[in-house]
């Protein structure tokens, strides 16, 4: 057996560093060990069958020579499997790199080099992704987990000892990987999902994101296990009659998703609460701004608050959220307690209340800095404040409205457009269902504005007309689109966020 020997604690010691027996040790100590953890398919895992089970996985992954500061690769749709091989890979004191398995193959090649993994753990059909790596099969993991000793001992580790690697979406370019410590998880619980979510031991979480991603990571792995509370992995992206299924049989209380998967949820129900959804208490949307009257729409569905909040890869989870006692629709909320958040100019000085800019961050959680790209990591971390990229005001009651990316600021006849408040006002069109606006290069080379637009069907007569005299009548000339696509879909990263980059080229 090949457990590592040295700089070992004891599975059972108060542990405030290694997140594995941290985790371990507070399960027995606030006596959870037989209370659910996880709910998948028709199994439930209880804490305590989950740690006894990360346990044993450490003794699998050492066994394939991962031993302390190597990197594993995680590969996995949402699942035990996973759950139990990040806990792992954090026992022995390595670094889980968390990545997507549907990602295409060059991307996930890209990944295993760009972090060097020793180990690369992957789902069904993913043999032939990971050329010159060495890999372990989900089935073969949990096969071998049955048999195999527990590890007994978690290598030590602080605060700041790198525990995982997060590639950021990659909405404007080549993503990149961002690291976080052992202490991060226990910060994004103890600010957020106990102080603003108020999560109970009672409380059933179901995250349409995903594990691979900061929000979803959060969610559905680092709340329920240290809240002593429970959450349902899905191994797929569960449509709308999937999600109305699971909260049915579980008795979902926390509901976590993005945009546009809300907007699935509600796009062909009628107003109003419906019966199925009676269990749940709060839902939380992150990932993108929520359009004008999705946020009352997804209320009147549910029966419950839907609480907006922004989050970072680099933050690691909110910075910024709304809560029970402070709900401020159309916003993204205040500083989530910790954080301090700025609107700053160009030149990084802070603006007025009121004033649009650009957002910073400082706070406990956020990374560090990137994987192997320092002079990235230089550009967006100046002395200890985080460049998040997005654009805000502060209102005068302390809360932050968001107003989209630098990054989706468009250049038309050498002014600067804003596409947000082109598409909002398109958005109210019965007959659009989804619209991106972008700068796009004619056959003359001058950027022309082009809403692209997913429509109801069947599409009505004259819907293109329609919708440039709807922008005429309501919009400076400069911001009124010269022409309209219709698309069957917009191109989104697997967390729900728009491809802007793409949509720029017209075509995807």
């Amino acid at each position: 057996m090949t457990t590592p020997q040295a700089t070992l604690i004891p599975a059972d010691a108060e542990a405030p560093g290694n997140l594995a027996a941290q985790l371990a040790a507070l399960a027995e100590r606030r006596a959870w060990t037989d209370r659910p953890a996880f709910h998948q398919g028709h199994r439930t895992w209880t804490h305590g069958q989950v740690h006894d089970l990360a346990a044993r996985a450490a003794t699998v992954l050492a066994d394939r020579g991962v031993g302390p500061g190597d990197r594993v690769l995680l590969a996995l749709p949402d699942s035990v499997a996973w759950v139990t091989a990040f806990l792992g890979t954090a026992r022995l004191g390595a670094v889980a790199v968390l990545v997507n398995p549907e990602l295409t193959p060059p991307e996930l090649k890209f990944m295993a080099e760009d972090t060097d993994a020793v180990l690369c753990v992957t789902g069904p059909g993913l043999d032939d992704r990971f050329p010159r790596r060495v890999r372990l099969g989900a089935d073969q993991l949990v096969a071998l987990t049955r048999t195999a000793p527990p590890t007994t001992a978690a290598h030590q580790a602080d605060r700041h000892t790198p525990l995982y690697i997060q590639y950021t979406s990659g909405t404007t370019g080549r993503p990149k990987g961002v690291v976080h410590g052992h202490g991060d998880p226990k910060a994004y619980h103890d600010l957020i999902g106990r102080r603003l979510l108020r999560i109970t031991p009672d409380d059933v979480t179901l995250s349409v994101s995903k594990l691979f991603f900061a929000y979803g990571f959060g969610n559905a792995f680092v709340f329920p296990l240290f809240s002593g509370s429970s959450a349902v992995l899905v191994d797929r992206h569960p449509n709308p009659a999937v999600v109305d299924e699971l909260v049915v049989r579980h008795r979902v209380t926390l509901l976590y998703s993005v945009p546009s998967q809300y907007a699935a949820l509600v796009a062909e129900r009628a107003d109003g609460h419906e019966a199925c959804f009676a269990s749940v208490r709060a839902a939380v949307s992150a990932g993108e701004g929520l359009p004008a009257g999705l946020g009352r729409r997804i209320t009147d569905l549910l029966g419950a608050p839907v609480l907006e909040q922004i989050a970072s890869t680099e933050a690691g989870h909110a910075f910024c959220a709304n809560s029970f006692d402070h709900d401020h629709p159309r916003t993204v909320g205040r500083p989530v307690p910790g954080f301090e958040v700025e609107v700053r100019d160009h030149a990084g000085r802070p603006l007025p209340d009121g004033e649009e800019g650009e957002l910073w961050v400082r706070g406990p959680t956020v990374t560090p800095g990137y994987l192997g790209r320092p002079e990235e990591t230089a550009r967006t971390l100046v002395g200890g404040w985080l460049a998040t990229r997005d654009r805000a005001r502060r209102n005068p009651d302390g809360t932050f409205t968001h107003l989209g990316r630098a990054d989706d600021m468009e250049m038309v006849g050498g002014i600067t457009v804003s596409p947000l408040e082109v598409e909002a006002l398109l958005r109210t069109h019965p007959a659009v269902k989804e619209v991106a606006v972008a700068a796009v290069t004619d056959h003359r080379g001058a950027g022309r504005l082009r809403a692209f637009v997913v429509p109801v069907t069947p599409i009505p007569v004259g819907l293109e007309a329609d919708l440039i005299c709807l922008a005429r009548e309501n919009l400076a000339a400069f911001k009124v689109p010269r022409g309209v696509s219709f698309v069957p879909s917009l191109p989104r990263t697997p967390t729900g966020k728009l491809r802007r980059h793409q949509v720029r080229r017209g075509a995807w």
